[in-house]
């Protein structure tokens, strides 16, 4: 059975950091993409960055790049969300998912990962 797992949300000060992390289980990490989306009240659950399956390929959602940075441990069978500079509109759950695919791939479409974790509520304070 696989399972994701999202840790390390919480509530923080604007300008703040947090670190999410993301546990696999029941699963060859190492075959997946993993990505992180996330999902704020009255909206649709949108990208946030992605990583490939051996971490040489990232992707990052405009809004955040340069504040946030995925990374991923494969011996870990973790992948982390660094945010960095938080800003209240990146208050959401955040949501850790894997996609079954080929080597360089790290897709922003949703539609694409098999796999997604319960989400973690990250609140950003103004």
């Amino acid at each position: 059975q696989v399972q994701l797992v999202e840790s390390g949300g919480g509530l923080v000060q604007a300008g703040g950091s947090l670190r999410l992390s993301c546990e696999a289980s029941g699963l060859t990490v190492s075959s997946f993409a993993m990505g992180w989306f996330r999902q704020a009240p009255g909206k649709e659950r949108e990208f946030v960055a992605a990583i490939s399956r051996t971490g040489g390929i990232r992707n990052h959602a405009d809004s955040v790049k340069g504040r946030f940075y995925i990374t991923r441990d494969n011996s870990k069978k973790t992948v982390y969300l660094q945010m960095n500079s938080l800003k209240p509109e990146d208050t959401a759950v955040y949501y850790c998912a894997a996609e079954f695919t080929n080597p360089w791939y790290a897709t922003s479409l949703k539609d694409e990962y098999e796999y997604w974790g319960q989400g973690t509520q990250v609140t950003v304070s103004s």
